[in-house]
């Protein structure tokens, strides 16, 4: 229910702004700003996920927990797509969740609201455990050799 009230209130919110500023601004100043953000918007997207991929790929290579700069990644991704979408109130939404605080605080109330069951890096346990690779030649005593333990009496 919540999904359709956005989906219906998100245009409509962006249709009153657009009528509001494009009255206050004109039409050219408000086209020239939302081009404007979406260039400034794709920049800051490109900057940002190439400094959040770099931390992820950090945290693989000293085998780190990676949700939150996954999480980070999300977030910059959603915002990239709100950018890029005319209006002015996503446009609002998609520079805050480029603010690195915003994104610092969003993680946690979404970290506080979700149970982590566990969570493993890699291939923690192996199946071969028991199996040691190496090389071996066969010493079994010959059967006419003195030291055969068939051939030894036991008096």
């Amino acid at each position: 229910m919540w999904l359709l009230i956005l989906f219906i209130a998100i245009p409509v919110l962006e249709i009153a702004l657009f009528i509001q500023v494009g009255g206050w601004l004109g039409l050219f100043p408000t086209l020239a700003i939302v081009i404007l953000t979406a260039v400034l918007g794709t920049y800051l997207v490109r900057t940002q996920g190439l400094a959040t991929l770099s931390n992820l790929q950090n945290r693989f290579s000293h085998l780190q927990d990676p949700t939150e700069p996954l999480a980070h990644g999300a977030m910059i991704l959603f915002a990239g797509a709100l950018l890029l979408t005319p209006g002015f109130f996503t446009d609002a939404v998609g520079f805050l969740l480029l603010t690195p605080a915003f994104r610092i605080a969003a993680f946690g109330w979404i970290k506080s609201r979700i149970k982590v069951q566990s969570f493993t890096m890699g291939n923690q346990t192996h199946p071969d455990d028991d199996i040691v690779e190496a090389e071996f030649q066969d010493v079994t005593p010959n059967q006419d050799s003195p030291w055969n333990s068939k051939n030894i009496s036991k008096d």
